[in-house]
């Protein structure tokens, strides 16, 4: 667990899924990574044609950025840490964190069509590269921001 609390009942968020979908499930095409090493969760993203992130409201979370910067389509809730970053129709989707149905179809059509959203995925990848490079912009501003506070004798 890294983000939130574990369910009450004592089982793991695997086990719940399971008895709460049953059968609807086609567990032969479902992969439970579990805990895996940065190079393996890379090549997971580099692969994947949908990385669904939802979130309400927290900040956007590196995986979200990592999504993006692997070329994946992220379909991400419509929250304001999310639109932030990704703009809808312009580098990644947004949807209602409520609206299960209308998630679905946003991931169906995605799966369905990969090839309608390569633009968006090029320009999830572009927008990270662009303002979220570690070298070249965020440490940097980071240093420069150091920098301005030593300045100031903060």
């Amino acid at each position: 667990m890294s983000y939130g609390s574990t369910p009450k009942d004592g089982l793991t968020w695997r086990q719940q899924l399971l008895a709460e979908l049953g059968d609807a499930l086609d567990l032969s095409r479902v992969h439970f990574l579990g805990k895996v090493p940065y190079r393996t969760f890379l090549s997971v993203l580099q692969l994947s044609r949908v990385h669904v992130y939802l979130t309400y409201p927290f900040v956007p979370s590196w995986s979200m950025l990592e999504a993006m910067a692997a070329g994946c389509l992220v379909i991400g809730s419509r929250t304001a840490p999310v639109e932030e970053v990704i703009c809808e129709g312009e580098n990644g989707i947004l949807v209602d964190f409520f609206r299960p149905g209308e998630i679905a179809a946003k991931v169906i059509a995605a799966l369905s069509e990969p090839r309608a959203f390569d633009a968006l995925r090029m320009a999830a990848r572009r927008t990270i590269v662009e303002r979220y490079d570690l070298k070249r912009v965020c440490l940097p501003r980071q240093l420069q921001l150091l920098e301005e506070a030593r300045q100031r004798g903060v």
